[in-house]
């Protein structure tokens, strides 16, 4: 498959002891407002292995990943790709940068006015101005390695969710990346489909020799996927390891999230609250907060009575 031209430095440009991770970022801080996502993460994702970012919701996982290819600008903090710092290029020198990554994001981000052809042909129609010679045969191909061949004039409408999955990653493998970003690739799809692209994920790190990065909370997903393994809570990390170290780890946080347990802070709220204290904010008032009502305000359950005997 005839790929685009490339862009990367020379191997001399990583540093000393940096030639096996293309990817770091080191002390990373992002907020939005007065939400701290990241507090100064630094982690390294090892040349030809995949690498699982764990952790719940919210915790800066898919902003991390959009850090990676100058997405997001850190507000502190560096970000590296073979030896090249990321975070500091003009939007027109990134455009060298991406094109070594390919990302699949968690919807699929597939255009619906496309067929599945046009979609996958979109970043070489991007990048090189007008259909190549080759476009058709590169399209094919990277069809064929998802499994989907046959998909190549439908419209995202008339495939499955995890279909439209597969064919977004074929799109992002089109112009043979070095990196792929995984944005929860499994969200959405049952335990079966899923599977499909968990196998997915293993085929291309073996097949095309890629850096994956896959972020998730899919615990199935993540142990079958990963070399290496990344837990972020609240912004930090706080375990590192391979899946063996994972399973077997004392970590609190990390020891709740695998078991799926919500910490005690975390289900404070909820258990504060109980029949008895509801049953006693209503005999407070309507309100829940024991103002007294007006001589004309409805009661619960009651109605109100007119001036004839009647209800109004």
């Amino acid at each position: 498959m005839p790929t685009a031209e490339r862009h990367s430095p020379p191997p001399s440009a990583a540093p000393d002891g940096q030639a096996d991770a293309p990817v770091r970022v080191e002390g990373l801080v992002k907020s939005f407002g007065r939400q701290r996502v990241l507090r100064g993460v630094t982690l390294s994702f090892p040349r030809g292995r995949t690498t699982v970012v764990l952790g719940p919701s919210g915790c800066g996982k898919s902003v991390l990943l959009k850090h990676l290819i100058g997405l997001l600008r850190p507000d502190a903090g560096s970000v590296h790709y073979e030896g090249v710092r990321v975070d500091l290029l003009s939007e027109r020198k990134l455009g060298a940068v991406r094109r070594e990554f390919g990302f699949l994001f968690q919807q699929g981000a597939l255009f619906d006015s496309m067929t599945v052809r046009e979609n996958i042909a979109f970043p070489l129609r991007e990048l090189e101005g007008h259909e190549s010679p080759g476009e058709e045969d590169r399209v094919r191909r990277v069809l064929r390695l998802v499994g989907l061949e046959e998909t190549i004039e439908k419209y995202p409408s008339e495939l499955s969710g995890g279909q439209q999955k597969r064919v977004a990653l074929a799109r992002a493998i089109v112009l043979g990346p070095k990196v792929i970003l995984y944005d929860e690739p499994t969200t959405g799809l049952d335990p079966i489909r899923s599977d499909v692209i968990n196998e997915l994920i293993l085929k291309l790190e073996h097949e095309l020799k890629v850096t994956s990065i896959v972020v998730t909370h899919d615990l199935a997903s993540a142990f079958k996927v990963a070399d290496h393994m990344v837990m972020l809570h609240e912004g930090q990390v706080v375990a590192e390891g391979s899946p063996e170290e994972f399973r077997a780890s004392t970590n609190p946080v990390v020891a709740r999230f695998l078991r799926g347990e919500a910490s005690d802070d975390e289900l404070k709220a909820i258990r504060e609250v109980t029949s008895a204290n509801v049953d006693a904010a209503r005999t407070k008032g309507a309100d829940g907060f024991g103002a007294p009502r007006n001589d004309g305000e409805r009661a619960p359950g009651k109605r109100r009575t007119g001036a004839s005997g009647g209800e109004s």
